[in-house]
């Protein structure tokens, strides 16, 4: 297996955001966000699956080594292989990959965060260097591009923090900021436990609310002369925002199972994204 083909195994899923996000984007551009992305499956992966934190710190670190080389010298794992290859044709940053690792290390350091200061930083870390990185291989024009897109990856962050709170909790993880739990009167037992209540349907509503923001001030904002260009990220965008959508229809849901969107409406969102969304406004 090619390093190409190892990249596209790891996030091209059929049915995932990733696979419809990227249905429009070209083959060229295209494989560079593909190594991207499984860059960043495969560092989650390492947190995800350890059992001892000892060896998951271990493993990032060798990752470290393991992306410098990708800049330095000669690495070995097909995903850093594929990476190769694309920090010779596009600009990715040596210092945004390892703030990405930095971000993928805090879920080894904190099981939950005291206020969204903290966990903003987290956001940031895991999803808006990805969205950003993604803008500078898609192509700008207007130099606040990247800002704007780094906004539409933590918007999908904050999403997915709010459809899997109960799994995450169930899991020993909140993300939810602590002192927001204190102010609605919720614990973390009552998440873990899937207590419903007004509070906790408040709580739910006020991150959703967050969430929302981001999207909003990202779509609103983003320059009218890059939406052609940056559309794959128009397209993850508006299909985490649509799932966000779901979610708020009855927030309390998520304490229980994982609420998803079928695979024919992502398409359907992707779709009319590219004809309507990314075009560039006058």
């Amino acid at each position: 297996m090619s390093p190409e083909q190892y990249c596209s195994e790891k996030v091209h899923r059929a049915g995932s955001l990733h696979y419809y996000s990227f249905l429009f984007v070209p083959d060229e551009r295209q494989r560079a966000i593909t190594a991207l992305h499984a860059l960043s499956r495969e560092l989650h992966d390492v947190v995800n699956d350890a059992h001892d934190p000892h060896v998951a710190r271990t493993k990032l670190a060798w990752w470290r080594q393991e992306t410098r080389s990708v800049y330095h010298g000669q690495p070995h794992h097909p995903v850093a292989r594929e990476l190769a290859a694309v920090v010779e044709s596009y600009p990715v940053d040596e210092a945004r990959l390892n703030e990405l690792i930095d971000g993928v290390a805090m879920d080894l350091e904190y099981n939950a965060y005291p206020d969204f200061e903290a966990l903003n930083v987290y956001c940031h870390r895991v999803a808006g260097v990805l969205a950003a990185l993604s803008a500078e291989i898609l192509g700008y024009e207007d130099r606040r591009t990247p800002e704007y897109a780094a906004m539409i990856g933590v918007a999908i962050q904050l999403t997915n923090i709010v459809r899997d709170v109960g799994r995450d909790a169930r899991r020993n993880r909140i993300y939810l900021p602590l002192h927001e739990l204190a102010q609605f009167g919720v614990t973390t037992d009552d998440i873990e436990h899937g207590r419903e209540s007004d509070s906790m349907r408040k709580l739910l509503e006020s991150q959703i609310t967050r969430a929302r923001g981001y999207y909003d001030d990202a779509f609103s904002n983003l320059p009218a002369v890059d939406r052609r260009s940056q559309c794959s990220l128009l397209i993850m965008g508006a299909i985490g925002s649509k799932l966000l959508e779901e979610v708020g229809r009855n927030a309390c849901e998520v304490l229980r199972h994982r609420i998803e969107l079928t695979p024919i409406r992502m398409l359907w969102i992707a779709w009319r994204t590219r004809a309507i969304g990314c075009r560039t406004k006058q």
